[in-house]
C-alpha cells in the first residue's frame, strides 16, 4: 500500500549553486525524493557567508586539497551520473566570479513560487550547467535570464524576477536562510538537514546517503535507485 502524505519525512537541503558537490547531492535527493517519500526543501543559500562566519577556509586556500579536488570531481561525475565537466578555470569559478547574484536570483524564483520547488529545482539545476558543464558566466542578468529561459520562465516572468532579486527582502531572504544554515552549525555545502524522531540531524557533503537512509529508516540502494546495483 502506498504511505500516506502524513509520513513524509522532512529533508531540508542548503545549497549554493558554486559548490559542485552540491549539485550532486541535489540531484540523488531529487531522485530519491518519491523513494524515501521526503518533504524535500530546496534552501538557497550563500556559500560565502557561510564560510565566513563559520571560521572555514575554501579548497583553494589548501593547494593539496583542491589538486584532490579537481581530481575526485571527475570519478563523482561518473559515479552519480552528472554531466560535470569543470571549467577552464576552477579557482575563478569558485571563488572570484562569485555567485551572490545567482543566489538571490535563485531565492527569487523561490520567492515567486511560493508554493511547491519546481521552478527553484529547474532554475537551479540549469545554472548548475552553466558553471559545471558548459562552462558559462552565472554573474550577468543575460546570463541568468539565458538560464531562466531554459528552465521554462517567460521573459515577463525573469523581467519581474530578476527586478526582486535585486530587492532588500530578498537580499534579506537570502542571509535569512544562510544564518538557518548557521544556527544549524553548517561550516561547508552542500548541507542537508534530516528531521526524524523529533531531532535534526545535519549530514555534510555528498557521501553520506548510507547513514541519511539510515537516519530515516530508509533504504540507500545507489546513486540511482530506479536501477539499483547490488555488491558481491
Amino acid at each position: 500500500m502506498p504511505r500516506m502524505a502524513s509520513s513524509r519525512k522532512v529533508v531540508e537541503f542548503f545549497y549554493d549553486i558554486v559548490s559542485p558537490y552540491s549539485w550532486m547531492a541535489f540531484e540523488v535527493l531529487c531522485r530519491y525524493r518519491n523513494v524515501w517519500n521526503l518533504d524535500l526543501k530546496f534552501k538557497p543559500a550563500y556559500l560565502g557567508g557561510v564560510m565566513h562566519d563559520s571560521g572555514n577556509r575554501p579548497p583553494g586556500m589548501v593547494p593539496n586539497k583542491f589538486h584532490y579536488m579537481t581530481k575526485d570531481l571527475e570519478r563523482v561525475s561518473g559515479y552519480f551520473g552528472v554531466p560535470l565537466y569543470p571549467p577552464s578555470n576552477v579557482f575563478e569559478a569558485m571563488f572570484e566570479k562569485g555567485t551572490l547574484n545567482a543566489m538571490r536570483f535563485v531565492t527569487a524564483v523561490a520567492e515567486k513560487e511560493k508554493e511547491g520547488d519546481v521552478l527553484v529545482e529547474r532554475v537551479s539545476r540549469e545554472l548548475w550547467k552553466r558553471i559545471w558543464s558548459t562552462d558559462q558566466d552565472v554573474t550577468q542578468p543575460a546570463s541568468l535570464t539565458e538560464a531562466g529561459l531554459k528552465a521554462g520562465l517567460s521573459a515577463n516572468e525573469l523581467e519581474e524576477i530578476l527586478t526582486l532579486s535585486k530587492s532588500q527582502p530578498i537580499k534579506d531572504k537570502l542571509k535569512s536562510v544562510t544564518q538557518e544554515a548557521l544556527d544549524y552549525q553548517c561550516f561547508g555545502f552542500p548541507s542537508t538537514v534530516c528531521h526524524a524522531n523529533g531531532k535534526a540531524e545535519l549530514f555534510f557533503g555528498s557521501d553520506r546517503f548510507e547513514l541519511m537512509a539510515h537516519c530515516i529508516g530508509e533504504k540507500w540502494v545507489g546513486p540511482h535507485p530506479d536501477k539499483p546495483t547490488s555488491k558481491m
